[in-house]
């Protein structure tokens, strides 16, 4: 249940892109982190590496809503996370 719904916000943010960038607010990569650079926390590789990437999103996603599957409820309801 937690790599669905950690798939379907991926998915819905950047179509699985690691380079995928938002032309308006600047957020970057698979989990459309803003500011990206945020996910330097998770390794200095984070621009090109999406195992780096997705280790960001998931310490994000636990620590911010609890678990992706809550996460992604929070998706569901706002249209962003």
């Amino acid at each position: 249940a937690q790599f669905n719904a950690f798939s379907k916000i991926v998915s819905h943010e950047s179509g699985w892109n690691p380079s995928a960038t938002n032309s308006s607010s600047g957020a970057y990569g698979l989990v459309q982190a803003l500011p990206a650079s945020k996910m330097a926390s998770a390794g200095t590789d984070w621009k090109t590496n999406p195992a780096t990437q997705i280790k960001w999103g998931l310490d994000y996603m636990n620590s911010r809503y609890g678990s992706p599957v809550k996460a992604w409820n929070f998706w569901q309801a706002n249209g962003w996370y």
